[in-house]
């Protein structure tokens, strides 16, 4: 069976849409004579080697005004940062890599999402980034039907099963399994919530904490809530009533910090343990710090910051100063497997999109310079045997770089290692087991 069958600051946001020439395309379309569409003979706008042709991947991020906002834009700028370093390596294949000419801003909004995509789809050869699990699963078909590779910015198990998409880390699912393992083992518990938005996102790490949950015979609560700081009041009210010992948080940061904030207000002493997008260490300065660091934890799917790691290192260094953020990390993480896909599909001269879809059939291994174990980035089987099941337990530590101290290096529980991935785990856990 072969893998994947069908089925924060205004500051920062500037440079990164700076960078990207404000979504100008003019003089930077493709020539009829390219290999395929996004790549061309011609030197990139800001190429770093003139004698090079230019490979353009397109990005689409939550830029302005969505939730995922402050996760965003570091996200961003970490990936530009990482193909600037590819180009001052020679670039690949006689080509310098260009992601800052079809940067667009998805609003983390399946509508716009959509919009963005037709914009810039037919002038990419992939896409370096493409934010947020519906949106990303918005335009799926069209991504399959065009033979176009994407990274996603997050962590559905969906992904597993998907021949065009390239993950990094461990999925939602397998993400809140572990902190479900862990907190058997930590705390006390007996009844577990997961608090998350709706969709994809909070859907697959709602399907993990279940899982796990009846794998240790706790009784269990699945809570929607809405996008919006005005809008966590009836999810406060659940935990107050409920007052679960486990809440799986799945939201983005602001919203995560106002349920955390009110429900402490209101007496609720319960533990957290949120998703790595719930997570910024901004939140530790505002109304929700108390609380944050007395309830709350953070799963991850890497290391922070300020890790003593070769890709860790490298990524410090071409960022130059900058107030350090895990989106940072997470921005270059998830750029190594299309870096090591179009490196061979160069090597088989294959730089047209069904060429670095072929090369994607036999990626068995990943070069992510130690900022993932060496048995991530296998994609090459089936998605039960490659999907990668370690993540990372964080505490809040106002003194740290980034707001956050490791407590659980690397590990899959229990629940994770058994379980067997037949399909996405919020569709799966669904139609295996009901209530």
């Amino acid at each position: 069976m072969t893998r994947r069958t069908r089925r924060f600051g205004s500051v920062l946001t500037a440079v990164v849409l700076g960078l990207s020439g404000c979504g100008s395309t003019s003089g930077n379309t493709p020539d009829p004579s390219g290999a395929a569409p996004g790549v061309t003979e011609k030197p990139c706008p800001h190429a770093v080697n003139h004698k090079h042709g230019c490979i353009y991947l397109g990005s689409l991020s939550d830029l302005t005004v969505g939730p995922f906002m402050p996760v965003a834009v570091p996200v961003t700028r970490a990936q530009q940062a990482f193909w600037n370093r590819v180009n001052q390596q020679g670039g690949i294949g006689h080509y310098d890599i260009d992601v800052t000419t079809y940067l667009r801003d998805n609003k983390y909004d399946v509508a716009t999402q959509k919009q963005r995509y037709h914009e810039i789809k037919d002038k990419v050869l992939a896409f370096a980034q493409t934010l947020g699990s519906s949106p990303t699963a918005a335009i799926l078909p069209e991504l399959r039907a065009s033979k176009t590779v994407a990274v996603p910015v997050s962590w559905s198990s969906q992904w597993s099963f998907e021949d065009n998409i390239l993950e990094s880390g461990a999925s939602y699912c397998f993400e809140s399994m572990n902190s479900v393992d862990y907190a058997v083992d930590a705390f006390e518990v007996r009844n577990v919530m997961a608090l998350h938005y709706p969709g994809d996102y909070g859907g697959d790490a709602a399907a993990g904490a279940k899982i796990a949950a009846r794998a240790h015979k706790l009784s269990f609560t699945d809570q929607p809530t809405g996008q919006g700081k005005d809008k966590q009041s009836a999810a406060v009210n659940a935990l107050i009533k409920g007052k679960p010992d486990l809440v799986i948080m799945t939201t983005g940061p602001a919203d995560a910090a106002t349920i955390v904030a009110q429900a402490y207000a209101r007496g609720f002493r319960g533990h957290y343990i949120g998703t790595s997008p719930a997570w910024t260490k901004e939140l530790l300065n505002g109304p929700a710090g108390p609380a944050l660091k007395a309830q709350y934890l953070v799963s991850s799917p890497w290391k922070p910051f300020a890790t003593d790691s070769p890709g860790h290192t490298a990524m410090r260094a071409a960022l130059g100063q900058i107030n350090p953020s895990d989106s940072y990390t997470s921005g270059w993480a998830f750029s190594y497997p299309l870096k090591a896909l179009l490196q061979k599909a160069a090597a088989n001269k294959g730089l047209t999109r069904a060429g670095v879809l072929e090369a994607l059939k036999g990626l068995t291994t990943i070069d992510y310079e130690g900022m993932l174990p060496a048995e991530a980035g296998n994609f090459a089987g089936s998605p039960n045997t490659t999907a990668f099941r370690q993540t990372v337990i964080e505490r809040p530590a106002s003194g740290e770089y980034t707001g956050s101290k490791v407590v659980k290096d690397f590990f899959a529980g229990p629940t994770a290692q058994d379980y067997e991935l037949k399909a996405p785990c919020y569709r799966q856990s669904a139609t295996t087991s009901g209530g």
